[in-house]
């Protein structure tokens, strides 16, 4: 925990910057909040201290072991486990009280606090690096001499006028490794992240069809993508999370790929119960999950895969199509009449394009 004023200084003009060039993709709310953004005095003009709190989340375990389990889904180490924000913003409340407490006992008046945890229009890494956490690195994710790359972070924001600490500066000198690893090079260049490219964005943000271009680079990455973070020199100062609620529970470090398959809606929301992969919905959980899938080269999987074609969602129907052409393509014509009574064009897309690769397989080898 450290202390800062409430200014981005000139992270603002880059936040807009970055928008203007769309590197946003659809994450309109960017834009929309991206003036209280630069100027938190937008969001609480009596405030005249940032409280700034990170809290360690580092893995047990290498985070990029599970890329090599094709038959098994690749969740974000974050998502693990329990959401994030509500334990954050609990140690938060507590911590406000405490201050409140505190100011009174000294004789003053109760101060002014508000409480922040990524979903206010709230810059938290430029606010942290000011106040001395960390620094925001070539991946644009906050890096801490203590803690790698690891960090939740949160604010509280006060009327009373606290001691700053000093802001901390930049060391990630010439390594490049984070911009390297990115399996869809989604970086422009150090410390400038094309959120259109990034599989983080596209498996969690994205609401749509993911792109071609990047289907067979997401592997089985279903939720999230840690390859930036998880390469840091500095992770080698990393402590594994002592927050029990932030440790990985046992069924998402690995979850088989045909488990995951025979998720119906109601079982998807008892297995992420109180997790962030929750809100992304069923759809484009299992659009997701099915990409995976169609990359594992498990062809056992492909019988799974056909419960999906008839799916009510476009999103998880289309993709299924994809998967089957990678698993089994000289299955496709057993499910024609599916194709034939298709009415979204997205989805009549995959299938004339599995349909087509299969036709040129049969020809290559008649």
């Amino acid at each position: 925990m450290k202390i800062t004023r409430p200014s981005v200084g000139g992270a603002g003009a880059r936040l807009a910057e970055w928008v203007e060039a769309g590197f946003a993709g659809e994450m309109d709310w960017m834009a929309e909040t991206a003036e209280r953004r630069a100027e938190p005095a937008r969001i609480f003009p009596q405030a005249r201290s940032a409280i700034m709190l990170g809290v360690n989340y580092g893995p047990a375990e290498d985070p990029l072991a599970g890329l090599a389990q094709k038959s098994a889904g690749n969740l974000s180490v974050y998502a693990r486990n329990r959401d994030y924000h509500d334990l954050i913003k609990g140690r938060l409340k507590q911590l406000a009280g405490f201050l409140s407490a505190a100011a009174r006992g000294a004789g003053l008046d109760a101060p002014q606090i508000k409480v922040f945890v990524d979903t206010a229009p709230v810059m938290e890494k430029p606010l942290a690096q000011a106040a001395g956490l960390g620094w925001q690195g070539k991946h644009t994710n906050l890096v801490s001499r203590e803690f790698g790359s690891w960090l939740f972070l949160g604010s509280i924001f006060t009327s009373l006028d606290l001691p700053a600490n000093e802001p901390e500066r930049d060391h990630c000198g010439n390594c490049s490794a984070c911009l390297d690893i990115c399996p869809t090079q989604a970086f422009v260049g150090p410390y400038v992240l094309d959120a259109r490219r990034c599989v983080s964005y596209l498996t969690i943000e994205h609401k749509g069809h993911i792109a071609r271009e990047f289907r067979d680079k997401i592997g089985n990455r279903i939720y999230g993508c840690d390859d930036c973070l998880a390469v840091c020199p500095w992770n080698k100062f990393a402590q594994d999370a002592r927050e029990i609620a932030l440790q990985s529970r046992d069924d998402l470090r690995a979850p088989p790929l045909a488990k995951l398959l025979r998720l119906n809606e109601a079982a998807f929301r008892t297995l992420f119960s109180g997790s962030p992969v929750k809100r992304i919905g069923f759809a484009r959980f299992m659009r997701n999950v099915l990409i995976a899938a169609g990359n594992s080269g498990a062809a056992e999987l492909s019988e799974e895969v056909v419960r999906h074609l008839p799916s009510p969602s476009p999103l998880v129907r289309a993709m299924a199509v994809w998967a089957l052409s990678r698993l089994a393509p000289d299955s496709l014509a057993d499910h024609g009449a599916l194709a034939t009574r298709e009415t979204d064009v997205d989805v009549r897309r995959e299938w004339a394009a599995a349909q087509s690769a299969a036709d040129i397989k049969k020809g290559r080898l008649s």
